[in-house]
């Protein structure tokens, strides 16, 4: 008996000391990423009275506020006067559903909670009734991101234009978009009907997919594609000369990659990229290249990397890595030309233009420019960084080059304006349903002097001889490159 009952209590002592270890870890080892993931409400509802700081635009559009609110638990609530139009970049301040965006990103400098913050408001530390809060003034212009709005219209897709120099995002939009006045509601049912209604909406508009979605980039790939052949040295501007032809045939296949509508097109590295031709360039990547440099080449750019954005959550643009290690010629060349399993966000594509333009780098993007406190001292600024270099001067250079003539007398001709210098690259990327997503990415700026980098994609279009990014995505980019070059200027 006495055995049993000494049994019983080790087992006693080992389920206590179990429960002791696992109540400890989750209130000590655990409590930061409990007490910072975004579905804690119970931190929205610690924080959601307190004092916090406005989101304001570079030129002067508040976009984030909070005002005194008489309610039954709440003394203040979170109130965003743009409503749509930056929803995906400010996020939402939620006593349901937690912080998003830069309300996320920044929620420590918002609350006057940074250190910054609070070194450089000692001083109003003895002045009464003083809020000791972090106004975050961001990179992105009203005009800007609502020239981007207007000129996507009611077609989903999105629009990215950047500062190639800087990585400042000037514009980041994406439709469909949502109302953040709703999910920040103090009327916790009116908060919980609105984000119902979002997650069951068509486009999934709670998502910014301008660099938190994936698609086949297309042939915009392909300036990945030449840059890798350039700084390689396989690819120059001369040589190889690729056959005139329809389709080409990879190696382990009896079906041909066919170029679009069926021409017939080849030649040097400026007259194929002038054309996208998806011979050439399927070519390029699968035999001129090889599977070793291709992937290391689209790792460069910036594919299976994380993009270091002031944002959370943002999504990695795929390149197929088992090419390596498994050959597969078919493959690598549909993934030479932005196709099989190749996906990127709009901001990533961007990120390659930007490289051309910046002679060969690309900066991390950012869309903060500064902190302010609550009297107006600068807390802190954002310092520019480089984050890749996968051309070198002379090949971006090239590709600059390259990418002029596709405006000049190729596939994006009707994306010229007077007085500018603006190079690009378009792209239709199949679907396989029936449906394409069609692009237009480049830069533009005084000539020899690219100030802006930009994508654009427009989803979800039907097959048509019209359906192509010149055509649908390239009017959208005139119009945004129309109101930002001057302002630039």
């Amino acid at each position: 008996m006495n055995r049993q009952i000494r049994r019983l209590g080790v087992a006693i002592l080992v389920c206590y000391l179990a429960l002791f270890l696992q109540l400890n870890r989750i209130q000590v080892l655990d409590a930061a990423d409990l007490n910072n993931n975004p579905y804690n409400s119970r931190r929205a509802q610690r924080e959601y009275n307190r004092p916090r700081g406005q989101i304001l635009t570079s030129d002067g559009a508040v976009l984030a506020r909070s005002e005194p609110f008489d309610g039954e638990f709440f003394t203040r609530r979170r109130v965003y006067p743009e409503n749509q139009l930056f929803a995906h970049i400010t996020g939402f301040f939620s006593f349901n559903y937690g912080l998003t965006g830069v309300e996320r990103q920044y929620d420590e400098d918002l609350s006057g909670q940074s250190f910054s913050v609070q070194v450089n408001s000692l001083q109003d530390i003895l002045i009464a009734n003083r809020e000791n809060v972090g106004n975050v003034t961001l990179t992105l212009r009203k005009d800007l991101q609502a020239a981007a709005r207007d000129a996507l219209g009611n077609q989903q897709g999105s629009v990215v234009l950047l500062d190639p120099r800087t990585g400042e995002i000037l514009a980041l939009w994406s439709w469909p978009s949502f109302d953040p006045n709703l999910l920040s509601s103090a009327d916790r049912k009116e908060a919980q009907t609105a984000w119902a209604l979002a997650n069951l909406a068509e486009g999934k508009p709670l998502l910014a997919h301008a660099y938190r979605e994936r698609y086949f980039p297309g042939s915009t790939f392909k300036l990945v594609t030449a840059g890798i052949g350039l700084q390689t040295g396989k690819v120059t501007r001369d040589n190889p000369v690729y056959d005139q032809r329809q389709s080409y045939l990879p190696p382990q296949t009896t079906k041909a990659i066919a170029n679009f509508g069926g021409e017939t097109c080849g030649g040097t590295l400026f007259q194929v990229l002038a054309v996208s031709c998806n011979s050439a360039f399927a070519e390029m990547g699968q035999s001129t290249i090889g599977a070793v440099d291709m992937v290391a080449g689209a790792r460069s750019f910036g594919f299976e990397q994380d993009v270091p954005i002031d944002l959370p959550d943002a999504a990695r643009s795929t390149f197929p890595g088992d090419l390596v290690d498994t050959p597969n010629p078919p493959k690598l060349a549909q993934a030479s030309i932005g196709q099989n399993d190749v996906a990127a966000t709009p901001l990533q594509i961007a990120l390659v233009s930007a490289a051309v333009a910046n002679h060969g780098r690309i900066m991390k993007p950012h869309v903060l420019r500064e902190v302010r406190t609550s009297e107006g001292k600068v807390a802190r600024t954002y310092t520019p960084e480089q984050w890749l270099a996968p051309l070198s001067e002379e090949h971006a250079a090239t590709l600059h080059d390259a990418m002029l003539g596709v405006v000049e007398n190729g596939t994006a001709f009707g994306l010229g304006i007077p007085g500018y210098e603006i190079g690009a690259k378009t792209g239709t990327a199949q679907l396989g349903n029936g449906l394409v997503h069609t692009w237009m990415t480049g830069f533009a700026g005084p000539p020899g002097d690219p100030q802006l980098a930009f994508a654009v994609v427009v989803l979800n279009q039907r097959v048509a001889d019209d359906a192509t990014g010149g055509k649908v995505a390239g009017p959208i980019a005139r119009r945004v490159l129309q109101t930002a070059l001057p302002l630039k200027r």
